[in-house]
């Protein structure tokens, strides 16, 4: 396995720097043993005007089969001969990514003690690798490079033999990557990442701490490529469960990246219990039974519970059968795993399992999963939201998913005066960014109900204080117009 990392560079800079940024001297060879063969780092060419580092993996496939006692690629009984008559040696996979890793690490990390300067600073790069398995072809590798910063990205197909040319290509290709916009970090980490994707495999067992990696190694540049799927599926060797994971931890970062968020202020799931430190819980069962009662009414069965947070309302649904279809959304994964735990889903009867289902999303965002049901709640989400991305969430839920009932619940600041351990012009919660009036609240629903083709009815959840309301107020919207009277005419007919 080879591969070659090449910069130029000018007296003042000069190419030679690569040698600090990969922590290895361009005037020595040197060789480093790794589990499966020996690596060893050397540089054909070093210059001021041009340097290059190569690394040369020699791997030991019969030690690597020993090792891994039969298992890998090629371990299976009808396949022995595979185990040590295979591309290994000669192919870049996952055993040049390990080795990159040992004996790139400090590179990796983007670190450079002696000139922290340029290894923040994008370099002229051009990699090479000579043979590099791509299960999908040369235009899997443009789709996988493309989006990364490359300027030239040339995939040429290895042919199976030069002398034979008419049987064709292999599943190999040469890559050359030349880039001016790109920190050396960056570059070897897409590497590290992509080079088992393409080949679609790695040379040992893949468990849970390979998601981290994943992570790690896909910072800034995985959460928004266009091909997040396959580059997960892939990397995590199609174990579904790790997959899963790792675009989940993937979606946070995105949407924290689009609100120009930190992923912890995201994924800031709130404990419903945590109301208020008087009487959280009876008001919070107050709040459940009220949108319960408000769902029937409206005659519905397919129900969003957007914004579930850990799950109460979506457990509460379950527990009436006329409820036939409970979908959970929510941006934090930590609220959908506890969800899921406090509902026990993995020991749920099949029957029961297929009427809910848990899914993370951005409320501020359109969701095509979410057309189509009768009725959305919006309990106790609304405040969490800066004023400015209201609009959003209003059009999402209104304009797009438009179920033809919405119920929403807030606090009353008002009430907040009756709250004896909350001081004065305290919120009820750290992350409320703000509490509406009565009036302010009834402006919002009216307008946003005009603006989309709803008729808003309101109503007060726990005591109604003759001076400063309900702690919590409700507004049941209700689409109007021909729409909604053809969707009631489809239930009726048994076509919802």
């Amino acid at each position: 396995m080879f591969l070659t990392i090449s910069t130029t560079g000018i007296p003042e800079r000069p190419a030679t720097d690569l040698g600090f940024l990969l922590h290895k001297h361009p005037e020595r060879a040197q060789a480093f043993s790794t589990s499966h063969g020996v690596a060893h780092v050397l540089y054909p060419e070093a210059t001021a005007e041009r340097c290059t580092a190569a690394l040369l993996l020699e791997v030991d496939p019969v030690a690597l089969v020993r090792r891994g006692k039969g298992k890998g690629r090629g371990g299976a009984p009808d396949a022995a001969l595979a185990q040590y008559v295979n591309d290994r040696p000669y192919a870049a996979s996952s055993l040049l990514a390990v080795a990159m890793a040992q004996v790139f690490k400090t590179a990796l990390h983007g670190e450079c003690r002696a000139m922290p300067e340029r290894a923040a600073a994008p370099l002229p790069l051009r990699i090479e690798v000579p043979v590099l398995p791509a299960r999908g072809g040369a235009e899997l590798v443009r789709e996988l490079f493309g989006p990364l910063g490359w300027t030239t990205v040339v995939a040429e197909p290895v042919a199976l033999d030069a002398e034979f040319p008419e049987w064709g290509d292999s599943r190999y290709v040469r890559l050359v990557l030349e880039s001016d916009g790109l920190r050396l970090a960056e570059a070897l980490n897409q590497l590290y990442v992509l080079l088992p994707v393409l080949d679609d495999a790695k040379h040992y067992w893949v468990a849970s701490d390979e998601v981290d990696k994943l992570l790690r190694a896909g910072e800034g540049w995985l959460a928004s490529h266009p091909r997040r799927g396959l580059i997960t599926d892939r990397y995590l060797t199609r174990r579904r469960s790790l997959a899963r994971q790792a675009e989940e931890r993937l979606e946070l970062v995105r949407l924290a990246e689009a609100e120009g968020l930190e992923v912890e202020d995201v994924d800031n799931a709130v404990d419903e219990t945590c109301d208020t430190a008087e009487r959280p819980v009876p008001l919070a069962e107050q709040r459940r039974e009220a949108i319960l009662t408000a769902l029937r009414t409206a005659g519905a069965t397919r129900v969003l519970d957007l914004g579930c947070g850990q799950g109460q309302l979506v457990q509460a649904l379950l527990k009436d059968a006329r409820f036939t279809e409970i979908v959970g959304v929510d941006v934090s994964v930590r609220a959908l795993t506890i969800a899921a735990r406090r509902m026990r889903l993995d020991r749920m009867g099949e029957r029961q399992a297929a009427r809910v289902k848990l899914v993370q999303g951005s409320l501020t965002y359109t969701d095509k999963r979410l057309g189509g049901y009768d009725a959305a709640v919006l309990s106790e989400v609304i405040e969490h939201l800066d004023l400015p991305r209201l609009p959003a969430l209003e059009y999402a839920v209104f304009g797009s998913a438009r179920p033809r009932t919405v119920v929403v619940t807030t606090p009353n600041v008002e009430y907040n005066v009756r709250w004896e351990t909350l001081p004065a012009g305290h919120v009820r919660h750290g992350d409320h960014r703000f509490e509406w009036t009565r009036a302010e609240f009834r402006a919002w629903a009216e307008g946003v109900a005009e603006r989309h083709g709803y008729g808003v009815e309101f109503a007060p959840v726990g005591p109604d204080d003759p001076e400063v309301g309900p702690p919590t107020q409700l507004a049941v919207f209700t689409r109007t117009g021909a729409d909604a009277e053809e969707d009631g005419t489809r239930k009726k007919e048994g076509r919802a």
